[in-house]
C-alpha cells in the first residue's frame, strides 16, 4: 500500500510540473487613454503609464480624398478589424486641400469619385457605405475617425501631402515648403483647421505635422521656422494632441537636432518621426553581407533618427514594412534588422499599411498595394505569417509603469516575431514572447533563467540537435554553454563547438520544423556578398520589465531534483514484485 502509494504521488507530482510548464499567461485588455502626452522617451496615458502606439497606415489623401477601402467593407467591419489584428492606433492621412481648397472641400463623397470616373468604387460605396455618399470629403473624414474611436482605436491624423494624389516625388510639388502646392501660410491654416475638428474626439490623440520633407528646397532654417510654427497652431487649436514633427529627406534624417533643439511654448507634447524601408538604403541588402549590412544600416538610422531616444525624446516609426507578396530577399533581410532594431529599442509604430487596394494610385484604378495588411479586396490578411510576425512588436516591454519584474531579457527572433520558450522541463521552442521566462545574460556569457533556484543555463548538444537547458552547476558549465554574440549585427548567438578535427562556432537556429530551438553551424559570419541569408539565425536579447510567464514554478523545478529519486523509486518498487 505504501509503495502504491509512493508510486501514484510521484506521478501526481510529474503531471502537475508538466501542467504548469505548459501554462498561457495573457495581459488584461485595457481600456484606450483619453489623451496622451510624453514622459522623457517615452508616450504616456493621463495616469502617467507608458502607452504603446502599435500603429496601421490608413490614406486618405489621394485623389478622391477618402479613407481607401470604404467600397469594399463597411467603415465599422474596417475599423473593428484593425483592432481584432492587435493595432490599436491607426495613422490616418489627409491632404491639406481637404479644408484649403474649395475644389475639393466643397465637394461630397459621390461627387468626387463621378469627377474620376471611379463608377465601380462609386457603387461599391453605396453598397457597404450608402451614409456616407452625400457627406462632404471632411464630414466623410470625421466619420472615419469616429468610426475607429468607437472600435476602441487611437487615430493619429497625419499631413501626408497638400494637392491630393501618390506620395512622394522629389519634383512633385508637395515636397517642402515654398513648392508649387505647399505654400506655408496654407499648410498652417489646413493644420489649424484639422485640429479644431476634433477638440473633443477622445480618439484622435496626435498630428503629424508633414510627411516625407524632401526635394531640393529642403533645408534646415526653413524646417525650425515652419515646423516650430505648425506645432504652436496646432497645440493653440487643440492642446490635448501630441504634435509629432517629421525631418528632412524623405523622413530620415534629424541629424540637426543634435545641434539645435526645437523651441516651443508647450512641453509634454512633442514626438518626432521617421520611416524606414528597405529602399531606404537601395541595393544594400541584395549586394552585400547581411550581417555587416544591417550592423551599418542600423547605425546609421540610430546616428539620423534614433538617438533621439537616447536624449529623452519619443521617436515613433510612422513608416515601415515590406512586400506582403513574399519573396523579396532584401525585405526579408531588411525586416530581421529592422524588427530587431525595434524590439529593442521598444519603440512606438505604424505599419505600412492597411490598405489592399485603392480606389486610384497613379492613373490606375483598383491599384493593388503589395505592402498592404489585407488583401486586394479588404476580406482577409494578404500574408498570414507576416502579420502574425509583427504581433510581437505590438506589445510594450517596458516604461513608466510597466516595472512588473527587474529588468531581465528575453532571446528574441526577429524573422517569426517569436521567442525562445520553455515547453517542457528542459526543452525549448519558438513561441509567444508573452509567454517568455526571464532569460540573464551574465558576464560569464551564460544565458540562464534567471529566476530558476536550481540554476538552468541555455546549452548547445551539437550541429543540428536541439538546443536544451542544463541543470545546477554542471549544466552551466563548459564551452556548450558559454554563448558568445560573434557577428557584425551582434544576432548570432553562439558556442564553440567542433566538427570532426575541425573547432566551429554553432549558432542557436530554428529546426526545420519551425519550431524547435536548434544549434547549426554558424552562416554568413564575415565575408561573401549577398547570397548568404543569416536571418533564421538571427536572434535579438531584448530588455523587459514586463509580468513573467508563470511556468517557470517551483514545482517543475523541484520536479527537476525529484526525477533522479524517482527513477530510483521506480527501480526499486518494481524490485520488490
Amino acid at each position: 500500500m505504501t509503495a502504491r502509494f509512493l508510486l501514484s504521488a510521484a506521478c501526481l507530482v510529474a503531471a502537475a510540473a508538466l501542467a504548469l510548464t505548459t501554462c498561457h499567461c495573457h495581459d488584461p485588455v485595457e481600456p484606450p487613454p483619453r489623451s496622451l502626452s510624453t514622459s522623457s522617451r517615452w508616450i504616456v496615458d493621463e495616469r502617467g503609464r507608458r502607452v504603446k502606439l502599435a500603429c496601421v497606415n490608413w490614406p486618405s489623401h489621394l485623389e478622391p480624398v477618402l479613407a481607401e477601402g470604404l467600397s469594399h467593407r463597411p467603415l465599422p467591419a474596417i475599423a473593428a478589424g484593425v483592432a481584432a489584428m492587435g493595432f490599436n492606433c491607426v495613422r490616418l492621412t489627409w491632404p491639406t486641400f481637404l479644408v484649403t481648397d474649395a475644389t475639393y472641400s466643397a465637394l461630397t463623397v459621390a461627387e468626387s469619385l463621378r469627377r474620376l470616373n471611379l463608377t465601380s468604387a462609386l457603387a461599391g460605396v453605396e453598397a457597404h457605405n450608402p451614409g456616407l455618399l452625400g457627406m462632404a470629403l471632411a464630414d466623410a473624414f470625421r466619420a472615419v475617425v469616429r468610426g475607429l474611436g468607437d472600435a476602441g482605436v487611437m487615430v493619429i491624423l497625419d499631413n501626408h501631402v497638400s494637392r491630393p494624389g501618390w506620395c512622394c516625388r522629389a519634383g512633385d510639388g508637395n515636397g517642402f515648403f515654398g513648392d508649387a502646392d505647399f505654400d506655408p501660410d496654407v499648410w498652417v491654416e489646413g493644420l489649424r483647421t484639422i485640429a479644431a475638428m476634433f477638440p473633443g474626439e477622445d480618439s484622435v490623440v496626435g498630428m503629424s505635422l508633414r510627411n516625407e520633407l524632401r526635394g531640393p528646397r529642403q533645408n534646415t532654417d526653413d524646417w525650425y521656422r515652419y515646423m516650430q510654427r505648425g506645432a504652436e497652431a496646432v497645440h493653440a487649436a487643440n492642446p490635448r494632441v501630441l504634435v509629432i514633427l517629421s525631418g528632412l529627406r524623405n523622413d530620415n534624417d534629424l541629424a540637426f537636432l543634435n545641434r539645435r533643439p526645437v523651441h516651443l511654448t508647450f512641453s509634454n507634447k512633442l514626438a518626432f518621426e521617421v520611416h524606414w524601408y528597405s529602399f531606404s538604403d537601395p541595393h544594400q541588402w541584395l549586394s552585400g553581407n547581411p550581417n555587416a549590412v544591417c550592423a551599418r544600416v542600423a547605425a546609421s538610422v540610430a546616428r539620423r533618427t534614433l538617438y533621439l531616444v537616447g536624449r529623452g525624446w519619443p521617436v515613433f516609426l510612422s513608416e515601415f514594412g515590406v512586400d506582403n507578396r513574399g519573396g523579396n530577399a532584401a525585405d526579408e533581410r531588411y525586416w530581421g534588422c529592422a524588427a530587431a532594431a525595434i524590439a529593442g529599442l521598444d519603440l512606438d509604430w505604424a505599419l505600412w499599411a492597411l490598405q489592399g487596394s485603392y480606389y486610384l494610385r497613379e492613373g490606375v484604378a483598383g491599384h493593388d498595394e503589395a505592402y498592404g495588411v489585407l488583401d486586394h479586396a479588404w476580406l482577409r490578411p494578404r500574408n498570414g505569417t507576416a502579420l502574425r510576425r509583427v504581433r510581437a512588436l505590438q506589445r510594450p516591454l517596458r516604461g513608466p509603469g510597466m516595472d512588473e519584474a527587474a529588468p531581465y531579457s528575453v532571446l528574441f527572433h526577429p524573422a517569426t516575431g517569436l521567442c525562445v520558450l520553455r515547453r517542457r522541463t528542459v526543452e525549448l521552442e519558438l513561441g509567444p514572447c508573452e509567454e517568455t521566462e526571464a532569460w540573464e545574460y551574465s558576464g560569464e556569457h551564460r544565458l540562464a533563467l534567471r529566476d530558476s533556484w536550481v540554476g538552468m543555463c541555455l546549452r548547445a548538444e551539437g550541429a543540428g540537435r536541439p538546443v536544451r537547458l542544463g541543470v545546477g552547476r554542471a549544466g552551466c558549465a563548459g564551452k556548450e554553454a558559454r554563448w558568445l554574440l560573434v557577428s557584425e549585427s551582434k544576432m548570432h548567438v553562439a558556442v564553440h563547438g567542433s566538427s570532426s578535427s575541425r573547432s566551429i562556432m554553432l549558432c542557436l537556429d530554428v529546426g526545420v520544423d519551425g519550431r524547435s530551438v536548434v544549434t547549426n553551424q554558424c552562416r554568413c559570419l564575415s565575408g561573401g556578398g549577398g547570397g548568404c541569408d543569416p536571418e533564421r539565425q538571427w536572434f535579438k536579447l531584448v530588455s523587459s520589465t514586463r509580468k513573467v510567464a508563470s511556468s517557470n514554478s517551483v514545482l517543475a523545478q523541484t520536479m527537476l531534483l525529484l526525477l533522479p529519486v524517482i527513477r530510483n523509486l521506480k527501480a526499486w518498487l518494481f524490485g520488490l514484485f
